[in-house]
């Protein structure tokens, strides 16, 4: 049988933001908890007590106990995950909304605002960027731009005698 772990002394800094993290409403639940096995080892509890307080299981407690004694408060936080790589290249991105914020008419093009499915084209076949219209419109939004929807009547009139059937405009 392993005997009782002891927990190392904190820091001044250690204990407050522990105490203030393990009692906060705010912060992730993972992060709380992490904290909360930290302040009850500082107690004294035995890892039984805090897994039987805390309903967590045994290797969960320890994990956490070890990461903060060999790392401190860095220790309690996650690691980075591995997942698939990005697609797209952080300058992909770049010229796509710097593409979106410069008026059409600056790059040569026939008009003079960006409709989404105008920039979209725009940007596939000028620019050579290969990206679904989807992950376009998520960079743009993630960025804080807005779209609105293309108005019907701009264009052409669709009776050229409009003005005329009008008559004069009274001030």
């Amino acid at each position: 049988m392993r005997g009782p772990l002891r927990m190392r002394a904190l820091t001044a800094e250690e204990e407050r933001v522990i105490g203030k993290l393990a009692h906060s409403r705010t912060a992730s639940a993972r992060l709380v908890e992490r904290a909360k096995i930290i302040e009850l080892a500082q107690k004294g509890q035995t890892i039984p007590q805090i897994m039987q307080q805390l309903h967590l299981s045994e290797p969960t407690v320890r994990k956490w106990w070890k990461r903060f004694e060999l790392m401190g408060l860095p220790g309690l936080e996650d690691v980075g995950r591995p997942g698939t790589p990005r697609h797209y290249s952080d300058l992909d991105r770049a010229k796509i909304i710097e593409v979106a914020l410069t008026r059409p008419a600056n790059l040569g093009l026939a008009f003079n605002c960006w409709i989404f499915d105008r920039l979209t084209t725009s940007i596939q076949q000028q620019f050579g960027i290969a990206m679904k219209k989807t992950r376009i419109f998520e960079i743009l939004h993630e960025e804080g731009l807005r779209w609105r929807q293309q108005e019907s009547w701009f264009g052409e009139r669709l009776d050229p005698e409009f003005a005329q059937k009008r008559g004069l405009l009274k001030p």
